[in-house]
């Protein structure tokens, strides 16, 4: 089920593919998706005629990404970010919707970028999407909620609803309602949290450069009604 709530939560987002699409036009083939998903850039890119490979550490993501790859040119991998050894070098990496946010704080980040540089060809660029603040909110109870994101699949509705983001100390709380009507219409309901790291640009910049990146400039992603405005920070090997 878990490619459902993927899907479900993160694949309608399309305002950061320009820029993806920009960056491997401009610096050309491999390209090294992290934290690929099911797919949603990676196949954007492969369907423009790039060669991607598509890591992630969920298996069953990756293997609806093949599925729906079909003769594109994709390769999938699942690996750790902060611990992958490919065998082989990229002229890009990308690392899209704050996934570096999600390594657990400085170390993950340091054992992601010095991974990440190991694979990057001569030339090579880097490029990570961050959220430095999120507009924090929380549904009290009883008060009338968000819309949820709702799909139907074979006669089951899936829904997700936004209900809190919290800071959390070095970061914040993302969370989330789920629920499932099957079609006799008997509901399940779970709660999903996810915890996103603190970071902004500048402090990428730094620990990018104790692993040998060079900064190459900022590019500002819009904030959207459902997804905060962020920043894709681009490194050169």
């Amino acid at each position: 089920m878990s490619v459902i709530w993927h899907d479900l939560e993160c694949g309608a987002y399309t305002e950061d593919l320009p820029i993806w699409r920009a960056l491997a036009a401009r610096h050309g083939d491999p390209v090294l998706d992290i934290g690929a998903g099911t797919g949603r850039v990676t196949l954007d890119l492969a369907g423009a005629g790039h060669a991607v490979t598509a890591l992630d550490a969920d298996q069953e993501l990756l293997a609806e990404l093949e599925d729906r790859a079909r003769e594109l040119d994709v390769v999938t991998v699942v690996a750790d970010a902060r611990s992958f050894d490919l065998g082989r070098r990229f002229a890009l990496c990308i690392v899209p919707m704050q996934t570096i946010q999600l390594l657990g704080g400085t170390p993950g980040r340091t054992a992601f970028l010095g991974c990440a540089r190991r694979h990057l060809l001569d030339g090579g660029v880097l490029a990570i999407a961050v959220a430095d603040e999120l507009d924090l909110f929380e549904v009290p109870a009883g008060a009338p909620s968000l819309l949820p994101d709702v799909c139907e699949i074979d006669g089951v509705v899936y829904s997700s609803r936004p209900t809190a983001v919290r800071a959390d100390g070095d970061g914040f709380v993302l969370e989330r309602e789920r629920q499932v009507v099957t079609v006799t219409g008997e509901l399940s309901s779970e709660w999903d949290r996810i915890h996103l790291d603190r970071l902004d640009a500048a402090q990428l910049e730094r620990e990018a450069a104790s692993a040998g990146l060079v900064p190459g400039g900022r590019t500002t992603i819009a904030a959207t009604d459902e997804h905060v405005a962020t920043e894709v920070v681009t490194f050169g090997a």
